[in-house]
């Protein structure tokens, strides 16, 4: 789920092949969450990926990962590659068929040009459930219900800002979610300095959630 400018760097630090990722799943079309896409599907072609992949976001999607190649790579979004790249347009509610996923998307409240959404897939008998990125909205709760995670937006401990999740709210609404499972992510140098104060479990790069 998202594919952030850094992602790549990430995942090869981690050991994670990246050739044999076949489908991204975007919440939104902001560059800390689909900026590192031009990234992947170069090194796939570098290095001779073959597996196919599958990128699914909201409306748009194809047009931005597009645009984004281009400026970093002229003539990279039409290069000829052995895997093929397709794009999938999720709908809100509905749900979406990627491949061995379903998944169904909830619009949330964050302006990136085009839907943002907070993710929920099902895969292998589990579910996933991701904020993206959003303020409150009782959508989270809906999107979160009786999934085996959520991974949550938690941008700073305290202090609202608009479009964003900060901790205290989603503490106030905690008993909203019925998720097994809550892990804190997208945090600021605030959140992180201020994780010893809070009984919540939250991401880094390289962890390994088992569900």
């Amino acid at each position: 789920m998202d594919c952030g400018a850094s992602s790549l760097i990430a995942m090869k630090r981690a050991g994670v092949e990246a050739n044999e990722i076949g489908y991204v799943l975007l919440s939104h079309l902001h560059g800390d969450h689909f900026g590192g896409l031009p990234f992947l599907i170069l090194d796939g072609q570098f290095r001779r990926r073959e597996r196919d992949l599958t990128v699914a976001g909201p409306p748009g999607t194809r047009e931005r990962v597009h645009q984004a190649m281009e400026v970093l790579f002229p003539g990279s979004s039409s290069a000829t590659r052995r895997f093929h790249t397709s794009f999938v347009e999720m709908t809100t509610r509905e749900p979406n068929e990627i491949g061995p996923i379903t998944a169904r998307v909830f619009e949330m409240k964050h302006f990136s040009g085009a839907p943002s959404y907070a993710v929920r897939a099902a895969y292998g008998g589990k579910t996933i459930a991701y904020s993206g990125d959003t303020e409150w909205t009782p959508m989270l709760a809906e999107a979160a219900a009786d999934s085996d995670v959520f991974i949550c937006e938690a941008y700073f401990f305290e202090k609202r800002v608009p479009h964003h999740l900060d901790f205290l709210t989603l503490a106030e609404h905690r008993s909203e979610l019925t998720c097994r499972r809550l892990v804190l992510t997208h945090m600021s140098e605030d959140m992180l300095g201020r994780l010893h104060e809070i009984d919540a479990e939250a991401a880094a790069d390289g962890t390994l959630l088992k569900l």
